[in-house]
């Protein structure tokens, strides 16, 4: 008997052996690669920013950053979203109002506040961090105030006339260092600044009885 011959185009058993391992391991797909590689950084970024979700540990038991939130919320979190709509609607109207200050008057009217607090023994740095503040945010407070006072300027003038009913109905007078005419403009100082709070949450409130405003939190 004639021996076996293996037909030209049947492939060997070698070759079906080949075939098989280049079929079980196929090279993985850019797809898939990339899909590994973001998980990868994501896992990296977690771990380097932790800090935004976890606050602190106590014997390795977290405390996340939204429980401290919520206690806040749970403190403050209706007068704190009440300031933030308040002057969300103040830019707009005086953006509409094209109401606006010049870098000047802000930085005058911050040299004054800064003398005031250097008169007390003190410095504006201090001073702020203990109402939690910083410069920017003491400017931006100070820019509103000055557009405030230009929009309301005609309601909070105080005329001599004031400034003469205040001192008789008070019965006050300059201490002994201090010259009157000094001493009227200090009054009309107090005066306007007692005028300006009173105008000014008015129009606030004016301003929000009129705005379309939608809660979604219930503090």
């Amino acid at each position: 008997m004639e021996n076996a011959h293996t037909p030209e185009n049947q492939p060997s058993r070698a070759e079906n052996k080949s075939n098989y391992v280049n079929l079980k391991f196929k090279k993985p797909k850019p797809l898939v690669i990339a899909i590994g590689a973001a998980a990868f950084l994501i896992l990296i970024a977690l771990f380097f920013a932790k800090g935004l979700f976890v606050a602190a540990t106590v014997n390795g038991s977290p405390i996340s950053r939204l429980s401290v939130i919520k206690e806040l919320e749970k403190q403050g979190g209706k007068q704190t979203l009440e300031a933030i709509i308040n002057q969300k609607l103040i830019d707009a109207e005086l953006n509409k109002q094209n109401v606006s200050v010049t870098q000047e008057e802000v930085d005058e009217e911050i040299k004054k506040i800064e003398a005031q607090v250097a008169s007390q023994g003190g410095t504006l740095k201090d001073a702020l961090a203990m109402q939690g503040m910083n410069e920017k945010k003491l400017r931006e407070q100070v820019t509103t105030q000055k557009k405030l006072e230009k929009l309301l300027a005609d309601k909070i003038a105080v005329s001599n006339a004031e400034v003469d009913a205040y001192i008789k109905d008070n019965n006050v007078t300059p201490p002994k260092d201090v010259k009157m005419e000094d001493f009227r403009k200090q009054l009309i100082g107090e005066l306007k600044g007692q005028k300006f709070q009173q105008e000014a949450q008015k129009w606030v409130s004016n301003l929000s009885a009129s705005a379309k405003i939608k809660y979604y939190v219930n503090y």
